[in-house]
């Protein structure tokens, strides 16, 4: 995946004097990460969305594991920089492997993990591509994993294809490796209170 920023028109992280108090507050209990802050220059959106993100990463009952398998395939799926590089370190953190990271980078069809790993790159496939699940694939994640965690499953896959969309289009920029190093932390410190 292309690491390197393309020029152009973009739209500004927003200022602290731009934010409101709430918001500012609610900055101050996440990492330092340009995603949270791009989010607050829609005020009216930012709120819902930090919790919508906190119930699918904190407190779905799908495995985290198994998430960021799709996650990492929607990311790789949509090109999206941003997603993809944060999430290969959330990736490794709920012990996805490096080599299997590589698999799951793969231009056509995922075929080259397990079984679990194939579909859920299928499912991550389907939903950013075709928008529809196929039936066939809904029928798969409904029997392995139940109408519950298939459908955290299909809505997580469907929030990080917004999430990758929102990403690319403001064109957010990564982070410097000592903020993305705060974050792992905090990732890790959230892991240990879960």
């Amino acid at each position: 995946m292309d690491s390197t920023p393309k020029a152009g028109p973009r739209i500004t992280l927003p200022s602290d004097a731009e934010l409101t108090p709430e918001i500012k507050n609610t900055l101050s209990a996440l990492p330092p990460l340009n995603v949270f802050r791009m989010m607050a220059r829609a005020p009216a959106s930012f709120q819902p969305w930090v919790e919508f993100a906190v119930s699918i990463l904190l407190a779905s009952e799908f495995d985290a594991r198994k998430r960021e398998i799709a996650v990492l395939r929607v990311a790789h799926v949509t090109r999206s920089r941003y997603e993809w590089t944060q999430h290969v370190t959330v990736a490794k953190q709920v012990g996805v492997r490096d080599e299997e990271i590589e698999k799951i980078a793969t231009d056509g069809p995922v075929a080259s993990l397990d079984e679990e790993g194939n579909l859920l790159c299928r499912v991550a496939d389907e939903i950013s591509r075709d928008v529809r699940l196929g039936d066939e694939a809904l029928q798969a994640i409904v029997q392995r994993y139940g109408e519950r965690q298939a459908t955290e499953l299909i809505l997580c896959c469907s929030y990080f294809n917004m999430l990758s969309r929102f990403l690319e289009s403001t064109r957010v920029e990564l982070e410097g490796s000592a903020v993305l190093a705060h974050a792992r932390e905090w990732i890790e410190r959230v892991d240990r209170r879960a």
